[in-house]
């Protein structure tokens, strides 16, 4: 995970204690070591986290899942082909349904 204010601190700490999750931070000063994450991170701290004032864990959720919507379902991105990611899943599963591999038999004979 991203080294950023919001992925260190006591609470998250706390909090994948308690659920046994086992936190894995990128090398500091290595932004390239998921460059697609760091990426997204900064987007989401951009467009959403700098945006809004969070006044509850509810309201919280509620901020980030619009937003999470606008991004995947509204917002087309230029890494995509100034698709939304929506449109490009919707694509990539009706094309893997086409071009699924017949059921071959195997003789042993």
């Amino acid at each position: 995970m991203d080294n950023g204010s919001e992925f260190s601190g006591k609470v998250i700490d706390r909090w994948a204690y308690e659920k046994g999750v086992e936190l894995d931070f990128s090398r500091r000063g290595t932004p390239t070591d998921n460059a697609m994450v760091e990426s997204f991170n900064g987007r989401l701290r951009q467009e959403c986290l700098n945006e809004h004032w969070f006044f509850s864990s509810a309201d919280a959720r509620s901020k980030i899942e619009a937003w999470r919507r606008f991004y995947n379902e509204e917002s087309p991105h230029c890494a995509l082909a100034w698709k939304t990611p929506a449109e490009l899943a919707r694509e990539h599963g009706s094309q893997a349904r086409l071009q699924a591999p017949k059921k071959v038999g195997i003789s042993t004979g």
